[in-house]
């Protein structure tokens, strides 16, 4: 096929032709499946049951309308639930893996899903490979396809292999070495992954921290609750001489205290809050890396792509003791240098070097199409530098070497004073943040290759020296980082100069020096925990050590964040708490072993997705609080009445309407919660500290029981003056309403002045708040609904009451916050 591949017209038709290249998997559940779910919830069990007393008691009007609030709950959370299944299926769909592709002539990364028959792909180390392909060139490509033959050695693949399989790659394998091009010749489930059914998961969904805390809580008040609603049936039949209306009462109360909410809250605010971080430019792959984020104590970032453009170019060169811009003179470096990169690079310094290569001397791009690359020397933590044999089609050879310094001026000829003066230029040059690369190259003839690099008898030709320039948002997120408690470690593979230079630039402490490969190679595990404690910057740095950096963090307490783009990265993005792998220049295994994808690899994005992690924490926080605080008045207001002999307030059609309140409150008003603005000047918090600790549940809890308090006074002072069962009813349902959202609006403020939450824009409140408001009216004068709720309309005076009952208790809570606060202050 052509090299410049398919044209963008063509793989769009071939794309409706085979339709999406994804495998057989189960995708989002279908409506009718979640309400499957829904059936088997506590609180729909409890809504059947009351309906099925009210029809033993004759009352078919309650039972229906316990029916079709059956129908309604099953309609919201069918709508919750899909809503939540959405943002996940976006997120699958965005973090899928990608296929690097030649499409009109033109280098391009699209989603693997988007891949067709007849793409050609271009195989690089770490890709994770999107479909069925054959191969067209391969240099030293070695693949894993432990995946989909269990064999756990890598394949040699070639292109002139007699084995037919040794020459095709397949869908879900790996490229674990080298290089390669290939047309795509099946995908989706016609590859031989799809016909075995296999399918990789890209978003693991498993329990969270948060969720295993909150079911054992929801377990322990259910516990409670059998005790409660058992111990109220029989006091109620025994007392009043009725089973039937015993056994309903208890069934209320066990609607009244179940919390079905705080499973719905996590679900739907993880879940939610990756979608929204998504919107930031990063792609959550595991759903606990959410709620971690406002923990992070430690954010370990490489330099070049993340605090810098990866804009690389070609600042300068060094050559016969000159330093000059790129140019003809120099042609002997610039062609060493060329003939050191890849055939195909994707390395954007190679990239670099190559551009300014065959600008300055055009002869580059034909030396390297005309000779055979022969001889490949890769680089590895004991050789940082690349080394390539050349042959030419007459048979001479040539070797080219390239790298760092230290590296290559140790394999050339030359005498000491030499060397030394050669790094002296390196250290100057280092310290204007400058990367540098040195050059060295050997005529070989036809001689055969040898084994080691350090046989050849290299000569060094000069440096090649690098600039990418440091993102202009950089400085300010670091300083919002230090501002929040967050130390910014800075690694890199950088010379020490290089990467001091690029540090003071983005504001992070170089105070203290910086750390090399070779210091933590000679350290121990407990020098280096010491050293990292004191260090923010670390250079020369092999991917392999970055994981010893990620045990030391986490050895001295700190939540450790992880940025990386490597093969070899992966043990330390899965070390990490929270693995971030580069989404621009990444390695799909290492997207698959880290938690968050950095879509445009910029560090802001990691900055303002430990914002919106604090605000989705805090916004849990939020929710729960008010979820506690707002079933003791609903709760109480089933027991008091019974153990003060006065007529019950609430039935099961109460509960359902204060439900509809709870439920929207809680999975839309504190969702779409902005946060605090000084989110990001508090410390992290612990993560051992769990979210239902005595203070949390003690500030509810007495939030909930002052609403009760003066809800259950205003009954009963209504009571005492005669007014009648349905009067006094929907007045204190009315007071138990208004309290409703008062603790809304209480607990949006997190703690601080009730006011506060008016001066936080939410929108949804507002409607949710209208809604119940024009709801509770409906409820108190259209007669019909009154009858059901078992209504006698209110005049205006004492709508006002039930006002003043609802909030006072809020109100209560206002007067004592200060003198709380102060009084935890000293």
């Amino acid at each position: 096929m052509s090299h410049e591949g398919l044209s963008t017209a063509e793989a769009q038709r071939r794309l409706l032709e085979d339709g999406p290249n994804v495998l057989p998997a189960a995708g989002p559940r279908n409506t009718l499946a979640i309400a499957v779910e829904v059936v088997r919830e506590p609180m729909f069990l409890l809504l059947i049951g009351g309906a099925i007393i009210y029809l033993l008691l004759g009352d078919v009007r309650e039972a229906l309308v316990l029916c079709a609030s059956v129908l309604v709950v099953v309609a919201i959370t069918v709508f919750q639930e899909r809503k939540t299944e959405r943002a996940l299926d976006a997120l699958r769909d965005l973090s899928s893996p990608r296929a690097h592709v030649v499409r009109d002539g033109i280098e391009q990364r699209i989603a693997g899903a988007q891949t067709v028959r007849g793409d050609l792909l271009i195989l690089s180390e770490g890709d994770r490979i999107p479909a069925d392909a054959v191969l067209h060139s391969a240099n030293g490509l070695m693949v894993d396809e432990s995946l989909l033959t269990g064999e756990s050695l890598p394949v040699e693949k070639n292109v002139s292999a007699v084995d037919a399989r040794a020459s095709c790659v397949f869908s879900g394998t790996l490229v674990i070495k080298g290089q390669g091009r290939a047309e795509v010749t099946a995908t989706g489930s016609r590859t031989e992954m799809g016909r075995i059914g296999v399918s990789l998961a890209t978003i693991e969904t498993g329990k969270t921290a948060l969720q295993v805390e909150t079911g054992r809580v929801v377990r322990f008040i259910a516990t409670i609750a059998i005790v409660l609603c058992t111990v109220l049936a029989v006091s109620y039949a025994l007392l009043r001489n009725d089973w039937l209306a015993g056994i309903l009462a208890g069934l209320t109360l066990a609607m009244a205290i179940l919390p079905e909410e705080f499973p719905l809250v996590l679900t739907v605010f993880l879940a939610l809050g990756a979608w929204r971080i998504g919107r930031k430019g990063v792609l959550t792959r595991r759903i606990p890396a959410v709620e971690m984020l406002g923990a992070t104590t430690v954010l370990c970032v490489d330099k070049t792509g993340t605090l810098t453009e990866n804009r690389m170019s070609v600042a300068e060169v060094f050559y016969e003791g000159v330093w000059c811009k790129p140019n003809a003179q120099a042609a002997v470096l610039l062609e060493a240098a060329a003939l050191a990169c890849e055939p195909d690079p994707f390395d954007p310094m190679e990239r670099a070097i190559l551009s300014a290569a065959t600008d300055a001397v055009p002869s580059v791009a034909t030396v390297r199409g005309e000779w055979r690359l022969d001889a490949d020397y890769p680089l590895h933590p004991g050789f940082l530098a690349i080394c390539h044999g050349w042959r030419s089609p007459s048979g001479e050879s040539r070797v080219a070497i390239k790298g760092a310094p230290e590296t290559v001026l140790a394999l050339c000829a030359m005498d000491d004073d030499a060397r030394v003066s050669a790094m002296d230029k390196v250290a100057h040059a280092s310290r204007r943040g400058l990367r540098l690369l040195a050059v060295a190259e050997a005529p070989w003839g036809n001689a055969a290759w040898l084994p080691d690099p350090a046989q050849y008898p290299f000569r060094w030709l000069g440096f090649v020296a690098l600039a990418d320039p440091l993102r202009a948002s950089v400085p300010a997120a670091v300083v919002e980082c230090r501002r929040a408690g967050i130390r910014v470690v800075m690694i890199t593979g950088d010379h020490p100069g290089t990467a001091l230079a690029i540090a003071r630039q983005a504001g992070i402490d170089v105070e203290n020096g910086a750390l090399t490969g070779a210091d933590i190679t000679a350290m121990s595990d407990a020098e280096l925990a010491q050293a990292a404690a004191r260090v923010q910057v670390y250079a020369r740095i092999a991917p392999e050590q970055k994981l010893r950096l990620v045990m030391a963090y986490k050895t001295d307490g700190e939540v450790v964040a992880m940025t990386g783009d490597g093969v070899n990265d992966a043990p330390a993005l899965k070390a990490a708490h929270i693995g971030v792998a580069m989404g621009l220049r990444g390695t799909d295994v290492a997207r698959e072993a880290s938690s968050l994808v950095l879509i445009n690899d910029d560090f802001g994005s990691i900055v303002e997705t430990v914002r919106l992690g604090r605000r989705i924490y805090r916004n849990i926080r939020n929710a729960m609080c008010y979820i506690i605080a707002v079933h003791v008045p609903t709760v109480g207001m089933v027991f008091l009445p019974l153990a003060f002999g006065w007529p019950l307030v609430l039935f099961p059609v109460h509960v359902v309407f204060l439900e509809f309140i709870i439920d929207p409150a809680c999975s839309i008003v504190f969702e779409a919660d902005a946060g605090d603005s000084d989110a990001m000047t508090q410390p992290p918090r612990d993560p051992a500290q769990p979210l239902f600790n005595a203070r949390t549940v003690g500030v509810s809890l007495l939030s909930g029981v002052a609403v009760l308090i003066s809800v259950c006074l205003a009954y009963g002072w209504v009571l005492a003056h005669g007014r009648s069962d349905g009067e006094a009813r929907a007045l204190a349902f009315a007071a138990i309403v208004f309290g409703n959202l008062a603790l809304i609006i209480l607990h949006r403020t997190g703690g601080k002045s009730f006011m506060a939450a008016f001066t936080q824009p939410n929108p949804a409140m507002w409607w949710i708040v209208s809604a119940t408001l024009v709801a509770l009216a409906v409820s108190l004068y259209v007669v019909p609904v009154a009858g059901i709720f078992r209504f006698d309309p209110l005049a205006a005076q004492d709508l006002l009451i039930a006002l003043i009952a609802g909030i006072a208790g809020v109100i209560g809570i206002e007067v004592i916050k200060p003198v709380w606060r102060s009084s935890h202050a000293t």
